[in-house]
């Protein structure tokens, strides 16, 4: 079932995961939007530097790429690690050849913040992704005003009005959406509102069961000239092999990181 948005936060219906977890999102936002009006975030916003290309920093290659992942936990993992310095583990992810970085700023499942992203985008020179569940513009501007260079929409969280016009607002601020994906349906709707960054989430956000192969029955519904990210289910570089073989252009890789050498790790995983 597609959550489809509504204007108030109380008029979401946690029918499922992804619902629960959009719903606290927006709740915490309207929170810090007490203490931070929307004025005053935008202004922040506008102010910032310009974001980095990450449509370059991520385009095609003789080699996959890896967005790396700073993630302290998830609803069907539980904790996965500490992270006290998420700017060292960013910073190692850079040294070790990741191509971007993705934070994880959700609070409630993810034990995430904004000031994270912040750390991560003080330490390096890659460009940063809020990843998050995103469903109106404080958000995006939220991301932003923390130095984000991409920001992350799931198709499934967002009715078609939304998802175009929060991606139509990403872009104005000079940041990338990365546009997530669960099906054929959401892929087409993905390229409907001209996202040029398409991922393909192995995880169905409502049950969080992982799906390998999805990626590989939804590659050839995007088109060249858009880049592909697979997402979820890496845990070895056999699996990086086997999103790269389906025609991943890049690969989001975090438990493995985060419970792993990340250097070492990333090595491999960029040695496919």
């Amino acid at each position: 079932m597609a959550l489809r948005r509504s204007t108030e936060v109380t008029d979401y219906v946690s029918s499922d995961l992804l619902a629960e977890l959009l719903a606290g999102s927006l709740a915490d936002a309207e929170t810090r939007r007490i203490d931070k009006p929307f004025a005053a975030v935008e202004a922040d916003a506008l102010a910032q530097a310009a974001a980095l290309d990450a449509l370059h920093a991520l385009a095609p290659a003789d080699r996959v790429k890896i967005i790396a992942e700073v993630k302290r936990a998830s609803p069907s993992r539980g904790a996965l690690a500490e992270i006290s310095d998420p700017a060292a583990l960013a910073v190692s992810y850079e040294f070790g050849g990741a191509s971007a970085i993705s934070v994880l700023t959700e609070g409630r499942k993810f034990l995430g913040s904004l000031d994270d992203l912040e750390q991560v985008k003080s330490a390096v020179a890659l460009p940063v992704l809020r990843k998050d569940f995103i469903g109106n513009p404080y958000q995006v501007l939220e991301a932003r005003a923390a130095g984000a260079d991409l920001v992350l929409l799931i198709v499934a969280a967002l009715d078609q009005a939304t998802l175009t016009s929060l991606h139509t607002l990403v872009l104005e601020l000079g940041m990338t959406p990365l546009v997530e994906t669960h099906s054929a349906d959401e892929v087409d709707r993905a390229l409907d509102v001209g996202a040029n960054l398409v991922g393909v989430n192995a995880r169905n956000l409502s049950t969080f069961e992982l799906d390998q192969n999805l990626f590989a029955s939804l590659a050839d519904r995007i088109p060249a000239g858009v880049i592909r990210v697979a997402e979820s289910a890496v845990k070895t570089a056999a699996d990086v092999a086997h999103y790269r073989a389906a025609g991943a252009d890049v690969v989001l890789v975090g438990e493995a990181l985060v419970t792993r050498d990340p250097i070492l790790t990333l090595s491999e995983f960029l040695a496919v």
